[in-house]
């Protein structure tokens, strides 16, 4: 088992860093590998929807994403940690995962996702729901943990001091180690769902 931790913030060792490491420390101690890759600190530029990679199966744009894009493939989970600077998630982060989600090929079908949130005070359960939307339009279940995925903290340090934030980490690390464990059980004997030939429907019709 190995999970894959997009660590959105632009500051090494930061409050997200250390909600992040509750989780690799958890994970660990649940015999799942992790490998954490810091992207807020990183050029990454948006989407530009040219449709280079409908061809190809990779991003025209030949930066960390083309390098994440394998790792996110042989992965059995991804969890995506962002800082809240203005009501949601880190843009850099956002168009890392706008050109991933879109340009990977792959199926992620029964990968499980996960997704945190750190900020001082407001704006964790909007960039909570903003995150999630990536798992759940690529067949991706969702772990869950005893409270939204939030830690809280202004200056570097602080989230070390929320106790119940670095709680609700480690319970989320054991419950996405049990459904990962869950889900590779269950493939072993089930297979995965039934899949349609896919129906795209325009608003606009003829």
């Amino acid at each position: 088992m190995k999970v894959l931790i997009l660590n959105g913030s632009p500051r090494v060792d930061g409050n997200t860093s250390t909600a992040v490491d509750e989780i690799v420390k958890t994970l660990q101690e649940e015999g799942v590998e992790s490998e954490v890759v810091q992207i807020g600190n990183k050029a990454i530029r948006g989407c530009v929807a040219c449709g280079g990679c409908s061809d190809s199966g990779k991003c025209v744009f030949d930066d960390a994403v083309n390098e994440i894009a394998p790792k996110f493939e042989e992965a059995d989970g991804l969890i995506v940690a962002s800082p809240v600077y203005y009501a949601n998630a880190n843009a850099t982060l956002i168009a890392c995962l706008d050109r991933l989600f879109y340009s990977s090929h792959f199926d992620k079908t029964m990968k499980v996702g996960a997704s945190v949130a750190v900020a001082r005070r407001g704006g964790c359960s909007a960039t909570f729901d903003e995150l999630n939307k990536y798992f759940t339009i690529s067949n991706m279940p969702i772990a869950s943990s005893q409270y939204w995925n939030s830690v809280h903290g202004r200056v570097k340090g602080d989230a070390s001091k929320d106790l119940e934030g670095l709680q609700t980490m480690r319970t989320l690390a054991r419950n996405m180690a049990f459904l990962m464990k869950s889900i590779s059980l269950g493939k072993e004997k089930y297979g995965l769902p039934k899949t349609e030939e896919r129906v795209r429907t325009h608003f606009i019709m003829d």
